[in-house]
């Protein structure tokens, strides 16, 4: 296993649920997550469902589940969900809704890099919310080949990242993110490598009046170099789309990618 870019563990951890997973009234953050979505849970689901073409008792793999958003509301439609992540308080989490939503999803500990030996268990792999992209490039390429194991001949995957060109027009060199119940703040120093196409992070976090500092990165991609690789790793027929399902355009905030495996 090559070496981790950063550490992962302090990165999604409970104050990553504090600030950017708290309901939507009272403490609602100012800004969400660099890392961030443009959609809620159900949303999310519409969109998976439509370009997926889910249907109920289909077998399906949220990879990097995280805390259990989109792989509870796929369940709650009536899929057979599996919820992989490295994260021991985020799979915390999402037992625990799961449970408050009367769902049942198997949620397991694991790394992307070395999946479980599942061959051609999923009819749909989803990989949301820029879950992908955090080690080096041959390895990202390795985590591609690895998703294609798992998925049965005609299946699909669905990988929501950040829309390179919007991204670039948004581009800020810091960013704030504020808890306005209780004061506690979390401030974001950025740099954009463009050798490395990677976005570096510094991350300070005041929370109950204590800081810490943490750093996390991430890889950024254009459409034309995704599909390549898709196309390496054992996909056909690879598509984009923003956050509405719709072809994708510069102006979407996300890039959905939708690939088939052959």
């Amino acid at each position: 296993m090559t070496a981790d870019l950063f550490n992962a563990a302090a990165m999604y951890d409970e104050d990553y649920l504090h600030f950017f997973s708290a309901p939507d009234a009272g403490g609602a953050p100012t800004h969400g997550p660099v890392v961030g979505t443009a959609y809620t849970g159900t949303s999310a689901a519409d969109v998976v469902w439509r370009l997926l073409d889910l249907e109920p008792g289909m077998r399906v793999l949220d990879l990097a589940c995280g805390h259990g958003v989109l792989a509870n509301e796929l369940a709650a439609r009536g899929c057979r969900v599996t919820g992989l992540d490295s994260s021991a308080v985020f799979l915390d989490r999402a037992r625990g809704d799961a449970a408050a939503m009367a769902v049942d999803v198997e949620y397991v500990a694991g790394d992307m890099r070395e999946l479980p030996p599942w061959v051609a268990r999923f009819d749909r792999v989803v990989n949301w919310t820029t879950a992908f992209g955090y080690f080096d490039d041959a390895t990202n390429r390795g985590v591609l080949r690895e998703i294609a194991r798992l998925l049965r001949p005609g299946g699909r995957l669905a990988m929501d990242l950040d829309n390179l060109p919007k991204f670039l027009m948004s581009y800020t060199p810091s960013r704030i993110t504020a808890r306005l119940d209780n004061g506690d703040l979390l401030a974001d120093r950025h740099h954009l490598d463009p050798l490395t196409a990677r976005f570096e992070v510094e991350r300070t976090v005041v929370r109950d009046g204590r800081a810490r500092k943490l750093t996390f990165v991430k890889r950024l991609f254009a459409f034309p170099e995704l599909r390549d690789w898709c196309a390496a790793s054992g996909f056909t027929d690879v598509a984009g789309y923003g956050e509405d399902g719709e072809p994708l355009r510069s102006d979407h905030d996300r890039m959905v990618v939708v690939a088939e495996c052959a």
